[in-house]
């Protein structure tokens, strides 16, 4: 019997090889990569939002932003990458001091000031709204609840159906940061509630569902609440959730291809199918993506690319 020789595609820009071109000159110091792949895609804002992000993740530990506005001052595409830059490098640092640990206010006001100018210079853009409300999560005590409103009222105007944006938000609400996961679900499921059919806002209750597990894994948790953890992925609520997902998302979506900017949200439905024991809705999904995957959320509950190798045995697929 032939052996099945899939190996999944971790390609870390999902397929966006401009993206992975402009990310090769940030490398050798060149800024002229990221200004023209931001030029080029304009108002696609899933896109523009999936590059500013992964582009400004290569630029943290660089000067190439600053190189940038240095040569073009009035860019509004650099201020964007810039906020964007200084909110991914206030998050390395957070990380780097340790859950708990006192986080450099000046470098969160940093972001938030470079967010502002970004919002300004382009004023049609979601994205500096969005680098402005997961920022928001580094205060100790976040922010006032009418700043936060009216940052989401204007990134909400922009683009009201931004997973990106909505996730977030999410993150904001959530135990983790400044709220419970009541609170997080809850606003999963409003948004979810209100989405058009074939918009990708559904799968937010898969996020929140994995911010759970994570919340509870980072807690510690065992013995009796570690039996209740093992139902977390295949209780009747998760099952529902992702058949609802399928229903909304999946089946309502015009068959274009799945978009650079789109993969992640389908490896957290396809993760939770799995996991859920809904076995049709996981291989229809496995095999949409073929062998693209992102590492999360399959990393989170075990080695990613063994999980994936081990679904496609369980569900029959080959190559």
């Amino acid at each position: 019997m032939a052996r099945d020789r899939f190996a999944p595609d971790f390609d870390p820009d999902c397929g966006d090889a401009a993206l992975t071109n402009a990310c090769q000159d940030i490398v050798i110091g060149r800024w002229q990569g990221p200004r023209d792949l931001l030029r080029t895609t304009g108002a696609d804002w899933l896109a523009r939002g999936h590059r500013v992000r992964l582009l400004a993740q290569a630029c943290a530990g660089s000067s190439t932003t600053e190189t940038w506005l240095a040569a073009e001052p009035r860019s509004a595409d650099a201020l964007v990458l810039r906020a964007a830059t200084e909110t991914a490098r206030a998050f390395n640092l957070a990380i780097s001091a340790g859950r708990g640990a006192p986080i450099d206010q000046h470098r969160i006001d940093t972001a938030v000031t470079a967010c502002l100018q970004a919002a300004d210079a382009y004023l049609d853009d979601p994205t500096p709204w969005i680098s402005l409300i997961s920022v928001a999560r580094l205060y100790p005590a976040g922010v006032r609840r009418q700043e936060l409103a009216r940052w989401w009222d204007e990134l909400h105007q922009r683009d009201p159906y931004s997973v990106e944006g909505h996730l977030q938000v999410l993150h904001y609400y959530s135990a983790r940061w400044h709220g419970s996961h009541g609170l997080m679900y809850d606003f999963a499921r409003d948004a979810a509630g209100v989405a058009p059919t074939g918009c990708a806002l559904p799968v937010l209750v898969q996020y929140a569902r994995v911010e759970e597990y994570r919340y509870a894994i980072d807690a510690g948790h065992t013995g009796q609440s570690a039996v209740g953890l093992g139902q977390h992925w295949s209780n009747d609520g998760a099952l529902s959730d992702v058949r609802r997902t399928w229903q909304r998302w999946i089946m309502g979506r015009p068959d274009s291809g799945i978009a650079p900017g789109e993969l992640r949200d389908l490896n957290y439905l396809a993760h939770a199918a799995c996991n859920s024991g809904d076995r049709e809705v996981a291989t229809a999904l496995l095999r949409m993506l073929g062998p693209r995957a992102t590492r999360t959320p399959w990393s989170y509950t075990g080695d990613a690319e063994q999980q994936l190798l081990k679904w496609r045995r369980e569900l029959k697929l080959r190559g």
